[in-house]
């Protein structure tokens, strides 16, 4: 039989404690009472949901603006024309540009974690989405990354904006909500934030449990189940 190492040791005691499914409160304490790294960990939320997104009317896919933010610094790019590219440098984006700065994404330039567009660009950016779209980089209309109030959208992304789509195998949502550093009241409150949305998403033709299973975890951390019946109780967060 294998030689559990301490920190697998250490997970499976921590799974054996929490037997049952835990409170987002308690799951939390859980994460940070169990820390085991010098790094500042992401914390991170995963949705089973009851949905089949092979099929066209039960794809879940939406955007959430975190309140706490992500505790990370999200680097901005934008292609635009005339007046936008102005609107977009006033705004804070980290590399803006037009026809120049997508023939320097086609040769492999990808300091950047979200890329905006305005309409009149995608023709442009089109040519590029074998290399944007395996990145999850494409801009796309439904998250708000195709748009003419490229500022609105840059401030926006930069603050906590994060998007979000059931994977097509077994509908599975999954995403950073914070870092372990955070206090209980920021992460909380956007879990909140996030268990919101989801159901504000659900699809119409989606029918019996739509949300399954829900599991918090850290980066290296123990993957804990939520108690469904407490986490809907999670909103009271968003106006506390």
């Amino acid at each position: 039989m294998a030689t559990l190492s301490k920190r697998q040791q250490k997970f499976h005691k921590v799974h054996g404690e929490a037997k049952s499914p835990l409170s987002a409160e308690d799951a939390l304490k859980v994460l940070k009472d169990n820390k085991q790294t010098k790094f500042d960990e992401t914390v991170e939320v995963h949705f089973k949901l009851g949905v089949n997104p092979k099929l066209n009317d039960q794809q879940v896919r939406s955007t959430v603006n975190l309140p706490g933010g992500t505790g990370k610094e999200v680097r901005v790019a934008v292609v635009a024309k005339g007046d936008k590219v102005k609107e977009a440098q006033e705004a804070g984006a980290d590399h803006v540009g037009s026809d120049d700065l997508v023939a320097k994404i086609g040769e492999g330039f990808m300091d950047f974690d979200k890329l905006v567009a305005t309409p009149d660009t995608m023709a442009m950016l089109s040519k590029l989405g074998k290399v944007l779209g395996p990145r999850g980089l494409m801009p796309n209309p439904k998250d708000g990354t195709v748009t003419t109030e490229v500022g609105k959208a840059i401030k926006e992304l930069k603050s906590g904006k994060v998007s979000f789509r059931a994977e097509k195998d077994g509908g599975v949502v999954q995403m950073g909500i914070g870092k372990i550093s955070f206090d209980d009241a920021r992460l909380l409150k956007n879990l909140a934030a996030v268990y919101d949305q989801i159901n504000k998403v659900k699809p119409a033709s989606c029918k019996g449990v739509y949300i399954k299973s829900i599991y918090i975890s850290s980066t290296m951390g123990p993957g804990l189940k939520l108690d469904l019946a407490k986490a809907q109780e999670l909103p009271k967060y968003l106006t506390a």
